[in-house]
């Protein structure tokens, strides 16, 4: 999650928008990064593909920028595959994204019967998702409070039953903030050492459970360092990155399943511990 202080510094006359990022289901510090745009001058745009019906001091995520954007991926909480959806809370750019949308044209216009004929107006792609797609959509964010409380339940059972053995071992586990709704879109651990990450990936797969690390710092990616992206200049979320795995997290998890994924995560421990050795002594 973006921070706020580090924004500042970094903005300049070329700057056009801040983007901010709710990783995890957690909102960014909202008011501070609404005041920094409004201040200079420039949009906010937020990525909350892991944060619907989440909230920040009482706001759903994705009301605040001048633009949202929202993920139907498979991994994602509500999904028909792919596809997405664009939030404008800025009233003047709804024509524009329209024309966006349908492949460049005002055919939007000519189903409304406000044209005779629709034809090329802007640049543009496919991105109308298919009705099928849509309708299967439909049905999850029509059952949202059964989906959203289920997964709530899982964090909140890893969050209890992990607590000690994560103190004991120096493993992070997620905050959220007094003043967020999560929107329960995963769960992550921090391990104490880079080295772990790939160590806990191999105990997890052994016992058949899949867990995964997470994103690749952009500014250390290949088109990150051609557009301008340094290593070592993102250090919190490059440190964050070479730690983190995800547990398993969704509707559908089983009692079963929960208690075994629980078990198994509570018998590794960092390559780094240490180990007492006893001996006797005659």
């Amino acid at each position: 999650n973006i921070d706020p202080v580090s924004v500042e510094k970094l903005i300049t006359p070329r700057t056009r928008a801040i983007v901010c990022m709710h990783y995890a289901g957690v909102a960014c510090e909202m008011s501070e990064l609404q005041r920094i745009a409004t201040q200079h001058g420039i949009a906010l745009v937020e990525d909350f593909a892991h944060g619907p019906f989440g909230s920040y001091r009482g706001q759903p995520m994705g009301t605040f920028g001048t633009l949202a954007a929202l993920s139907f991926h498979g991994t994602k909480n509500f999904s028909c595959g792919e596809g997405g959806a664009l939030l404008i809370n800025d009233p003047d750019l709804l024509a524009r994204a329209q024309v966006i949308r349908e492949k460049g044209t005002d055919r939007r216009r000519f189903f409304a019967g406000e044209v005779d004929k629709y034809t090329w107006r802007d640049i543009g792609s496919s991105y109308v998702v298919a009705d099928m797609l849509a309708a299967f959509l439909l049905g999850q964010l029509e059952n949202r409070e059964s989906i959203q409380s289920r997964r709530e339940y899982v964090h909140r059972a890893y969050e209890t039953l992990l607590a000690d053995w994560a103190q004991q071992r120096g493993v992070r586990l997620p905050v959220i903030p007094a003043d967020c709704v999560s929107a329960w879109h995963l769960y992550y651990l921090l391990l104490p050492e880079a080295r772990d990450q790939a160590d806990f990936i191999a105990h997890m797969t052994r016992a058949g459970i899949g867990c995964a690390f997470h994103y690749v710092p952009l500014n250390t990616t290949p088109f990150g360092v051609q557009s301008g992206g340094v290593p070592g200049g993102c250090p919190v979320a490059e440190h964050a990155a070479a730690r983190l795995v995800r547990l398993p997290l969704h509707a559908e998890i089983s009692e079963v399943e929960l208690g075994r994924i629980v078990d198994v995560v509570r018998q590794w421990r960092p390559t780094g511990a240490v180990r007492v050795a006893c001996a006797s002594s005659s």
